[in-house]
């Protein structure tokens, strides 16, 4: 199995999100994609940071990158597996062995926010996620969404009431893979230990 894995419901923006992490220039306003049936892998590879702090774009694969962190090296990249939304009921079938978990909610759809929440429920709830699974909650398509969407988002997951219930650190960040909005927070948790 995967060490990581990145789920959510039906169109929540997974598959444009691991693209835009994997190439940040190949998702735009145009770029469309159907909803994965299954499953699907994705080889992250990190930005690499120039002296003064910039961003440059993630490495090819051939390219070797050491980024120092408190005397080790980082990886140079994480695979992610992708299990589709409509294969919900399966994704307890994929939690052995997973060290981070990404879940992905579409904030633009106000009629999915409380079913995903439901979901997400559910899999902090599994027992084999409990102790050292690493997550992160993703707020994806902000660009889309007006300006307190985010506080209604959280506030519709229950999260307030949700972090008091569980034992699991959850990450909360915005992105946008078309905007590129929080890409380098989620590479900075994916590229942490």
């Amino acid at each position: 199995m995967s060490s990581c894995i990145c789920l959510g419901p039906k169109r929540a923006g997974k598959t444009h999100l691991l693209k835009a992490l994997q190439d940040p220039d190949s998702i735009d306003e145009t770029t469309f994609s159907m909803p994965t049936i299954g499953t699907g892998i994705y080889r992250i590879h990190f930005p690499t940071k120039s002296p003064n702090g910039d961003n440059h774009k993630p490495p090819s694969a051939d390219t070797q990158v050491n980024i120092p962190h408190g005397g080790k090296n980082l990886p140079k990249s994480i695979q992610i597996l992708e299990i589709g939304g409509s294969m919900a009921p399966l994704w307890r079938q994929y939690f052995e062995d997973v060290k981070k978990l990404i879940y992905v909610v579409d904030t633009s759809n106000l009629c999915q926010i409380s079913a995903a929440g439901v979901l997400f429920y559910s899999i902090l709830t599994e027992p084999r996620l409990q102790n050292n699974t690493k997550i992160l909650l993703v707020l994806a398509k902000m660009d889309y969404s007006y300006r307190q969407m985010r506080n209604e988002a959280l506030l519709m997951l229950q999260m307030s009431k949700l972090q008091k219930q569980i034992r699991q650190q959850v990450t909360i960040v915005e992105a946008s893979a078309v905007t590129k909005v929080g890409l380098d927070t989620i590479y900075d948790w994916l590229q942490r230990p």
